[in-house]
């Protein structure tokens, strides 16, 4: 993850995504996809570990790969088992020489992360690289609703309310959207204050056919798109969970 995740978004990463994500049943998805393929795998993004903690529990070898220190030190904390490894590295440029996995995973959005056609072909190039033969890449994005995306982004309004360390707390998001690159910056700002302030994060949405052009450059095949992580008919101005393999 970029920079914006090293401050008020990492002290409260896990309080806020337990109430915000947890209930999509997106861990138990790549929990799953990793139960399958047996591992070993690789999660980019792996932030505090929500998604990938449950998968090493498994006891599959694991390695996660993140761009935040503060995140990666987050999950440090929780003593991971020894069959998990921490690299902090980017996507696109991140390399663990010849190790080969047989899932590679990007939960919660972290290809959105990724604003230029460069870094996006750079990232498929070396997940690619880092993939056994047959292996698969799995991860999510968001079909944009097209009348959210293109409303005034000027208004501010609370998008979740969590408990840390005891105090109930409120995030929340202010969008402000450019139509000609496809970017958004979602300005977070918490109450009570925190010391850090507010937040800004840098997102690119997708759209699906867009998605599969940019698999298809990468050399991917049987590209599966869903609509959700119970494995639902994928569907417009939704969730996007895609499935992809490496030939």
């Amino acid at each position: 993850m970029p920079d914006e995740y090293e401050g008020v978004l990492a002290r409260n990463y896990d309080a806020l995504y337990g109430v915000m994500r947890g209930p999509s049943g997106d861990a138990a998805f790549y929990r799953g996809l990793a139960e399958e393929s047996g591992g070993p795998v690789l999660e980019l993004g792996c932030g505090t570990g929500r998604v990938l903690l449950p998968i090493a529990a498994l006891g599959i070898p694991c390695v996660g790969v993140d761009a935040s220190p503060a995140m990666l030190a987050a999950l440090r904390a929780k003593n991971p088992p020894p069959n998990l490894a921490l690299v902090e590295g980017r996507m696109e440029t991140f390399d663990l020489g010849a190790r080969r996995f047989r899932l590679v995973t990007a939960p919660f959005r972290a290809f959105l992360h990724l604003l230029d056609m460069p870094s996006q072909l750079a990232a498929l190039a070396n997940i690619r690289r880092h993939l056994e033969p047959g292996g698969t890449f799995a991860f999510d994005i968001f079909d944009p609703k097209l009348a959210w995306i293109s409303a005034p982004g000027e208004n501010e309004r609370l998008d979740a309310t969590f408990t840390i360390d005891g105090v109930e707390t409120r995030r929340f998001a202010k969008v402000r959207t450019n139509l000609a690159t496809q970017i958004m910056d979602v300005t977070f700002r918490f109450e009570p204050a925190q010391t850090d302030g507010n937040t800004t994060v840098r997102l690119r949405w997708f759209y699906r056919y867009e998605m599969e052009h940019l698999l298809a450059r990468a050399g991917f095949t049987d590209v599966t798109l869903y609509g959700g992580y119970d494995r639902r008919p994928w569907r417009p101005e939704g969730e996007t969970v895609i499935v992809a393999r490496a030939p």
